[in-house]
C-alpha cells in the first residue's frame, strides 16, 4: 500500500516544482532529458512523491556534487538496473550512498596530488 500512494500522481507542475525547490521549467528540461516521466491525464503532467523525490536526488547531484544532466541520467539508469527487484527505498540510498563513497575517494586523490586531479 505505501508503494502504491507513493507511485500515485497527485501534484501539478506547479505543486511539484514548489515542493522540490525548483521552477516548473526544471521540471520540463528534466523531462526532456529523460530523467523524469511524469503521469500525464489530458496533456497535464502529474507528478508523485516518488517523481518528487527523484527530482531532489538529481538536483542533489547536479548542485550539491556538480554531475552534469547527462551524467545524472547515466547514474540513474545504472542505479535502476542493479537495484532492479529490491525496495521502493533501494533506489535512493544506493545512489547517495554510492556517490558519497566515490565523492570521499576523489577528494582523497585530490589531496595526495595537491589538489588536482590528472
Amino acid at each position: 500500500m505505501k508503494d502504491r500512494r507513493a507511485t500515485r500522481p497527485l501534484y501539478v507542475i506547479s505543486i511539484a516544482a514548489d515542493l522540490a525547490g525548483l521552477h516548473p521549467r526544471t521540471l520540463r528540461i528534466y523531462e526532456e532529458k529523460g530523467l523524469l516521466s511524469p503521469q500525464r491525464r489530458n496533456r497535464i503532467r502529474l507528478y508523485s512523491d516518488r517523481d518528487i523525490e527523484r527530482v531532489r536526488l538529481i538536483r542533489h547531484l547536479t548542485q550539491e556534487l556538480g554531475v552534469n544532466l547527462a551524467g545524472v541520467k547515466l547514474l540513474l539508469e545504472v542505479t535502476e538496473q542493479r537495484v532492479e527487484g529490491r525496495g521502493p527505498d533501494a533506489d535512493w540510498v544506493f545512489t547517495r550512498r554510492t556517490i558519497r563513497v566515490r565523492k570521499a575517494h576523489d577528494d582523497d586523490d585530490r589531496e595526495g596530488r595537491g589538489g588536482r586531479l590528472r
